[in-house]
């Protein structure tokens, strides 16, 4: 094992600070340290800081993953007093202050002042973890991906597939959930096969394609306005998507899903419902007693401080806080305000204050020219949402040339027909069915005819 700091402690050395995680917590916290008398050292296992709103768009081939991933290296290239260190997080020992973790070749200890934990959320699959073999979620670049592979290869392969009913399987795509990022997804795999995908193909017909929403709930976006929910039902309605509300996922397998309400055959699923806090949130709980909710979310204090540790600060989708959402907005706030916290302490300011978090509103674009927003009292609907959705997500976006490209790949998607991010391999299309299959082939070797046609 390697450290950072394997000589004494100095004392007039200055205010060391670990931030784990380069998502948006972690890295508002970093750039409200920018000028305080602190070294910084980000810890994240991606090199990127990931708008993940905006998943989707890759998933869909609108936006590339360079657009809403920049270098976390290159957004911090002018703070002079914060270094990136490429790893995961394996160990905290909060008497210690040590954080231990591994590069792909070494393990290391990085030694601590302060503490912000910002290592976000995955996807939860409610104790069916074996589902996302068959229905991978989308949290990350390698989910976009492999989600982009699976929609488009989806159409590729019932193009030369000669059965009708492998064909209407292969043109059959659930989004599990209607959150958000389930309703953003349908209505653009809706748009993509109604319309970009128009005259591409000679023997199937994209338009086709049926597209199926399913959630456990009974209405789409829950944390919106009944009104605007369901307009986002109308809207997807329109546009040829299957509700299936109030019905609960049984099993998922390669060729289907069952659900309370009966079983639906459909090869492409992606599922977007269900988050649950990084697995550092249960290493938190271990190493100081702290509780967890049934998200594996850590309870913080009204600073976001962990109780009993004042110098350990977690926050964005890993805190229990006041009921507060996994939110950007959410994360962006508590980030700036535990770095806040720690610039107090430091140059002795007084004591702790609370978070007071500002609600900014929310948003969700439903197709190409209709949305719902809403903040406080105010619900807007339809092409003003829209408008509104268009602007804010622009503002989010990281680097001046990342909005200039978004803005033109926006042009090219919601003004025309077309798609810039359609490149995909058979890797992708195969995806964690080739990883199976690969593991398997290890255990398994005199099996590879067999094993090999149980692969998508």
């Amino acid at each position: 094992m390697t450290t950072s700091n394997s000589h004494p402690r100095d004392a007039s050395a200055a205010h060391r600070v670990v931030v784990i995680g380069s998502g948006f917590a972690g890295l508002f916290a970093v750039r409200r340290l920018n000028h305080a008398p602190v070294e910084v050292t980000v810890i994240d296992r991606t090199t990127h800081h990931l708008f993940q709103p905006l998943l989707y768009q890759v998933a869909t081939g609108i936006l590339s993953e360079g657009e809403i991933a920049p270098p976390t290296r290159d957004i911090l290239r002018y703070q002079r007093n914060a270094r990136v260190a490429f790893g995961e997080v394996t160990g905290l020992d909060l008497a210690a202050r040590t954080v231990t973790w591994r590069s792909p070749e070494n393990e290391h200890s990085t030694p601590y002042d302060s503490l912000i934990v910002a290592a976000g959320a995955g996807t939860s699959y409610y104790g069916h973890d074996e589902f996302a073999a068959h229905a991978p979620g989308l949290k990350t670049i390698d989910d976009a991906l492999e989600v982009r592979g699976r929609i488009f290869g989806a159409f590729e392969l019932a193009e030369v597939e000669d059965d009708p009913i492998a064909r209407a399987a292969w043109l059959t795509f659930v989004i599990v959930g209607g959150g958000p990022t389930g309703v953003e997804l349908a209505g653009q795999v809706a748009e993509l096969a109604r319309t970009t995908l128009r005259s591409n193909f000679r023997r199937i017909d994209p338009a086709e394609a049926r597209i199926v929403v399913v959630d456990a709930v009974d209405r789409l976006l829950t944390p919106y306005d009944e009104r605007l929910s369901g307009k986002a039902a109308e809207e997807l309605t329109r546009l040829g998507v299957e509700l299936r509300l109030g019905e609960r996922v049984e099993h998922v397998d390669r060729e289907g899903l069952d659900l309370a309400g009966g079983r639906i055959e459909a090869r492409t699923k992606i599922w977007a419902a269900g988050v649950h806090a990084s697995p550092l949130g249960e290493l938190l709980a271990e190493a100081s007693g702290a509780r967890l909710d049934r998200g594996g979310r850590v309870e913080v204090t009204a600073n976001c401080s962990l109780p009993g540790h004042p110098e350990v600060f977690v926050v964005g989708d890993m805190m229990a806080l006041q009921g507060l959402p996994g939110m950007a907005q959410v994360a962006l706030q508590s980030g700036r305000h535990a770095a806040g916290e720690i610039v107090r302490a430091v140059r002795g300011r007084g004591e702790p204050r609370p978070l007071k978090y500002r609600d900014r509103g929310s948003l969700a674009a439903v197709s190409r020219s209709f949305a719902v927003a809403q903040r406080g009292r105010i619900r807007l609907s339809g092409s003003p949402a829209w408008l509104l959705w268009l602007v804010v997500h622009l503002a989010f976006l990281t680097g001046f040339k990342n909005r200039v490209s978004a803005v033109f790949h926006w042009a090219i998607s919601f003004a025309g027909r077309g798609r810039a991010e359609r490149t995909i391999t058979l890797q992708q299309v195969r995806a964690r069915g080739s990883l199976e299959l690969a593991q398997r082939l290890v255990a398994t070797p005199q099996r590879i005819d067999e094993l090999r046609r149980d692969v998508p």
